[in-house]
């Protein structure tokens, strides 16, 4: 299928020069770091992105990092061992991908008010990172949302309050407030939009992901659709062809034409490789590649 639309596409539609950076999400290497032997430790994470992939921008992940949990003390001492690591490398980190902190749609108040505060503290860290934004999932939601448009507005609505006090401390902090298309809701474009409008705060926006879509959601529109609320990218990737080094699944041109020809986004375009074939290193450095060749 990609090939196909690959060869649909038409050079002359946009200038041939595409301006965006290139950062890493960690999580394309969360089978090589690890506290096991012969695992890269975290905090040699920033001198191996930079060594290893010439790549000078870093997604992080909650969960990878021992920041989720503990007491402040020791989540703030592995912030400062982090940030200088990532200082000597010349690494810059931008944003967390946050998860397990919570279900801010969730029926009941004292979980919302529960989550709200887990977010908060998320917020503050990336703040102390020199982050620009935070990645959120929106979760919560009932068993039938999908299917019933009521329950899909009261999980709307149950949204919108907490979501606001997010975004109002964001902005204190000076960092945003993202939702991916990460499962559930957050992968239906028109629920998510509604959504947005619903909070209506310049801090929440979307994290466009390449994949992360439902079978019977147009991958395509649905990037179009969220690239109008993005303040990150995520290019999710799986496989490539090794005679050409297209990715085997998706049409990075068709999306690269999407996110920067069309909605002119020149920010950080994350590579987030969850192949199997290929290891993680190799996977990275043949998306890496790729966006160089589609960025030339």
């Amino acid at each position: 299928m990609g090939a196909a639309v690959w060869a649909a596409t038409s050079a002359a539609e946009e200038p041939v020069a595409r301006t965006f950076d290139i950062s890493l999400a960690m999580w394309s290497l969360h089978r090589t770091v690890g506290g096991k032997p012969g695992q890269l430790a975290i905090l040699d994470v920033p001198g191996y992105v930079r060594q290893e992939f010439g790549i000078a921008a870093l997604e992080l992940v909650s969960g990878m990092m021992p920041i989720q949990t503990g007491a402040f003390r020791e989540r703030k001492a592995f912030l400062d061992a982090f940030a200088r690591a990532a200082s000597d490398h010349d690494v810059k980190l931008l944003l967390i991908m946050v998860d397990g902190q919570g279900h801010i749609g969730a029926a009941a108040e004292e979980e919302r008010r529960d989550a709200v505060e887990r977010h908060r503290r998320m917020i503050d860290f990336a703040h102390y990172l020199g982050c620009h934004s935070i990645r959120m999932n929106w979760t919560g939601y009932s068993d039938n949302a999908l299917s019933d448009p009521i329950a899909m507005k009261e999980f709307v609505d149950r949204s919108v309050k907490p979501l606001r006090a997010l975004c109002d401390h964001g902005e204190k902090r000076k960092i945003n407030v993202l939702i991916e298309n990460h499962g559930g809701p957050s992968s239906r474009p028109e629920a998510l939009i509604q959504l947005i409008a619903a909070v209506n705060h310049d801090r929440l926006g979307t994290l466009p992901d390449f994949g992360n879509f439902p079978d019977d959601v147009d991958r395509y529109l649905g990037v179009d659709l969220m690239m109008s609320y993005a303040k990150a990218v995520s290019a999710k990737c799986y496989d490539f062809d090794p005679q050409s080094g297209r990715e085997t699944t998706l049409d990075f041109d068709r999306l690269l034409r999407i996110v920067v020809g069309k909605h002119g986004y020149r920010g950080h375009i994350g590579i987030e490789f969850e192949g199997g074939r290929l290891s993680e290193p190799d996977g990275v450095k043949a998306c890496k590649a790729l966006l160089e060749t589609l960025r030339g």
